[in-house]
């Protein structure tokens, strides 16, 4: 599995409680909506809580101020994600994620990267 995984930074006019809500209730499901198109296999949002709870681990390791939010979304394979370079349907998707992503993330602020997991403690396994 391939994962996309994208911190996200909200536009300086949103609260992160507008934010998060209009990430969780509009953008999550327009993804849905899409997600056949995109070849998604699961999509997860990580919400951020309030700055003032993680600012203790935070100032104890001088790190950079939090995201509002994470998003994830899993893929089969890299070969699976270059066929939708060639899909019409995909490209359209892909477009109106982004013309609604625009509306509510600093997308310059926002770095996100594409990567495989490797896990090291699953609490599932026995």
């Amino acid at each position: 599995m391939i994962k996309l995984t994208f911190a996200l930074v909200r536009l300086p006019h949103l609260t992160r409680e507008q934010f998060q809500d209009y990430w969780l209730n509009s953008h999550g499901p327009l993804v849905a909506s899409v997600k056949d198109s995109l070849r998604i296999r699961r999509y997860v949002q990580l919400h951020s809580f309030d700055e003032a709870l993680s600012a203790g681990i935070r100032a104890s390791r001088d790190a950079p101020p939090q995201f509002d939010g994470v998003a994830q979304l899993w893929y089969d394979s890299l070969e699976d994600l270059a066929a939708l370079a060639d899909d019409p349907a995909a490209r359209a998707a892909g477009r109106l994620l982004l013309e609604d992503e625009k509306t509510f993330i600093a997308l310059p602020k926002s770095p996100l990267w594409w990567g495989e997991e490797k896990v090291i403690i699953d609490g599932a396994a026995g």
